[in-house]
């Protein structure tokens, strides 16, 4: 009777369907709209429901080093997923790059708009007039403050401006700012300008100005859903999820131009 009662519960649970895996992704700011639509994608085509958390990646790395229960990590730069890395804390096999974006200043004025290219003669100084400051991500701990810094730097452009800047813990709120009125200028991907009607594109950084903006994702080491959380970072350079990003103007890895 007990072997028949065993057989007959193996049998149940055999039948039942498997338990969809909640994920928790931790996600740069800067990917917010598109990392919303992938979510909605991915959980339609598996059931498996998503949660995201989005800030500033230096604020994410964090508290994932401190144990915060992520399964995925998305990061707007490779410094911060490098370092997770060698905390042990995410599985480099896992790592992939998904997307790739360009660096631009955006203005609040829609006289100021321009596709150009910023150099070392462009006077955004001027253009703050004289008391407006420049929105930036913090130059070093945010990806898009670091990238900034490095690129008005490599123009000559930072000595004269890094006393008049707006400083923010993530690039959504110095895109914020701008789109207020509350700073005339500030600095942010060309997708954060994309997602803004209330700011327009006043210049493009040449990327030799700064490092390759990637965006690599990674598994968690800790994830209680290893396979699921693996397939989700596996399916995000597929074609599907890249037509979803290029949506949101996201570049595919080795094509910024």
């Amino acid at each position: 009777m007990i072997q028949i009662l065993r057989a007959t519960l193996v049998a149940i649970c055999l039948a039942l369907p498997a338990k969809a895996a909640d994920l928790t992704v931790f996600a740069a700011a800067s990917l917010g709209d598109a990392m919303a639509e992938l979510a909605m994608a991915w959980e339609a085509d598996t059931g498996h429901s998503v949660t995201l958390v989005l800030a500033g990646s230096s604020t994410l790395a964090r508290q994932i080093d401190a144990g915060a229960p992520a399964d995925i990590f998305v990061s707007a730069n490779e410094s911060w997923m490098d370092w997770l890395v060698e905390q042990g804390q995410v599985s480099a096999e896992s790592r992939v790059d998904i997307a790739s974006n360009r660096l631009v200043l955006v203005a609040h004025d829609p006289a100021a708009a321009s596709t150009a290219d910023i150099t070392s003669q462009t006077d955004i100084l001027g253009a703050l007039g004289a008391s407006g400051r420049l929105a930036i991500a913090l130059p070093e701990a945010v990806p898009a403050g670091i990238y900034a810094k490095t690129a008005l730097t490599d123009l000559g452009l930072w000595d004269g401006l890094s006393t008049r800047l707006a400083p923010t813990d993530n690039v959504r709120a110095a895109l914020a700012l701008v789109a207020l009125g509350e700073a005339p200028l500030g600095v942010v991907y060309a997708t954060d300008a994309m997602a803004e009607l209330r700011v327009v594109t006043a210049g493009v950084f040449p990327q030799d100005s700064h490092p390759p903006i990637l965006y690599p994702a990674a598994v968690t080491t800790y994830t209680p859903s290893p396979e699921a959380a693996r397939a989700f970072a596996a399916w995000l350079p597929s074609d599907a999820a890249q037509e979803i990003l290029a949506r949101y103007g996201f570049l595919p890895v080795g094509m910024q131009e």
